[in-house]
């Protein structure tokens, strides 16, 4: 795919990830679009880009979503690139009761209802370019349960199987899907976690992470698995319970501390 000239919106992309490519993506002559639930970062990362257009938006929200679409559509109509970046990522003990039937939603609503619902709002738009794509963000842990981060490994797991089926669905079409899987990368997505927590694992640089993406969707590359993504993903098929096991040590401390 052809990565200049387009012009992208990107959810999350005020920080990490989404905002490194955000920046990517502006020096390769596209016009870029980000959107985040947090004002004052994106009123940062206007002034670290100026070309970025900026619009606050809470992917968890239906309606805030069809308001986003309506404005996004009609300053850029010629919007033909969706990457859902957008992301949230906890720590949660199971036995505990500190967490209320609502709140233990959010990963729902942010990682898997927030990238279905922003691809049914904006697919009529992309579906009618020449040329467009989607990108859903998936994670490692789409393929490798992370048993300390139950909500978010069964959220991304959604997204990789929601991202296939959408494949599937659009092959006839003029709109690429890909998925991106990144391994542990050093955003402040982790910041809650504890250094044991995540002990054997070496965060990839968020810029190195970004060359990969880049160069993966140059050459069509669907499913993007960047450093250790890759690994995760054959040892879930090699030895599966070998690699559960090991992804699963950091829950022993966790209980210890609880007192479970």
């Amino acid at each position: 795919m052809k990565l200049h000239s387009n012009i992208i919106l990107i959810t999350g992309g005020a920080s990490g990830i989404g905002l490194e490519l955000a920046g990517r993506l502006l020096e390769m002559g596209n016009t870029v679009i980000i959107s985040g639930r947090d004002q004052a970062k994106l009123e940062r990362a206007k002034i670290q880009y100026p070309e970025l257009h900026t619009f606050a938006c809470d992917v968890t929200d239906p309606e805030a979503i069809a308001e986003l679409h309506s404005r996004v559509c009609a300053q850029f109509p010629g919007l033909n690139m969706l990457v859902n970046n957008a992301g949230l990522m906890r720590k949660i003990n199971l036995q505990t009761k500190e967490i209320d039937l609502i709140d233990i939603n959010r990963e729902i609503e942010t990682n898997l209802s927030g990238p279905i619902r922003m691809v049914n709002q904006f697919l009529p738009q992309l579906i009618n370019q020449p040329s467009a794509a989607i990108m859903n963000v998936s994670s490692a842990l789409a393929f490798v349960p992370f048993a300390i981060s139950p909500v978010y490994g069964a959220t991304k797991a959604g997204v990789h199987s929601y991202t296939r089926s959408l494949r599937a669905q659009l092959k006839n079409t003029t709109v690429r899907v890909f998925e991106l899987a990144p391994p542990l990368t050093k955003t402040t997505l982790v910041d809650a976690f504890e250094v044991n927590d995540m002990k054997g694992s070496v965060p990839m640089e968020v810029a190195k992470l970004v060359d990969d993406v880049i160069k993966a969707m140059e050459r069509d590359q669907l499913e993007i698995r960047p450093g250790q993504s890759n690994l995760l993903k054959i040892m879930s098929r090699l030895a599966p319970n070998f690699i559960f096991k090991q992804m699963s040590k950091s829950v022993d401390a966790m209980l210890a501390d609880s007192g479970k």
